[in-house]
């Protein structure tokens, strides 16, 4: 019985010998994580696309460069240049910072509960754009190891072998990101949790 490991390995190697249907095939894989990374990076759906798209094919161009290991590692590294590419041609053009950069309004994400009242589905959506806004402050290199981690879901070492830093650096911008996103929600304690809230009018106190 093929594992799912080996069916990957089959079609990267078939992908190498310039099997397009194969590439096809792990594009359709790994297209939503690299739109997701893209997004939570650039904080538009425009943008995120087409820097998603441009890694596709930049990785089907260094198909040959791929020495092994984690194909999705090696593929979102690439997401994360092409993504950080343009927002430094983009602060050179327009002088464009991180905190200029917010989703649009029609990004709004399946809603997960058919109960939720109109107020419920208000402040969900609110307090999505309100996170998206704190990370958007946080400095590039910050804002990477998050989405890395509370988003992606990877793990230090992978962080680590993919922002190509130490793992200490790694767990620091990681802890420093977390901190600074948590400090930012406090201007938003109303759309937050009864939980969370109530830590967070314990801190002021």
């Amino acid at each position: 019985m093929v594992s799912m490991v080996d069916d990957e390995q089959f079609l990267i190697t078939a992908a190498q010998r310039g099997d397009l249907d194969s590439f096809n095939a792990l594009v359709l894989k790994y297209q939503n994580a690299a739109f997701t990374l893209a997004y939570r990076i650039m904080g538009e759906t425009s943008s995120a696309n087409d820097a998603a798209q441009e890694a596709m094919i930049t990785a089907y161009r260094r198909l040959s460069t791929f020495r092994g290991g984690s194909f999705k590692a090696w593929l979102m590294r690439i997401v994360t240049n092409r993504c950080y590419d343009e927002l430094r041609k983009r602060k050179r053009q327009r002088q464009t910072t991180f905190t200029d950069l917010t989703p649009d309004d029609a990004d709004e994400p399946p809603l997960a509960d058919e109960t939720d009242t109109p107020e419920d589905i208000v402040q969900a959506r609110e307090l999505q754009r309100a996170v998206q806004r704190c990370i958007d402050r946080l400095n590039p290199d910050q804002k990477l190891v998050l989405v890395l981690c509370d988003i992606d879901g990877l793990d230090y070492d992978e962080i680590s072998g993919q922002v190509g830093a130490a793992l200490g650096t790694v767990k620091s911008r990681l802890s420093r990101a977390r901190a600074a996103v948590r400090d930012c929600l406090t201007s938003v304690r109303e759309l937050l949790p009864a939980a969370y809230r109530l830590i967070s009018e314990q801190t002021d106190t």
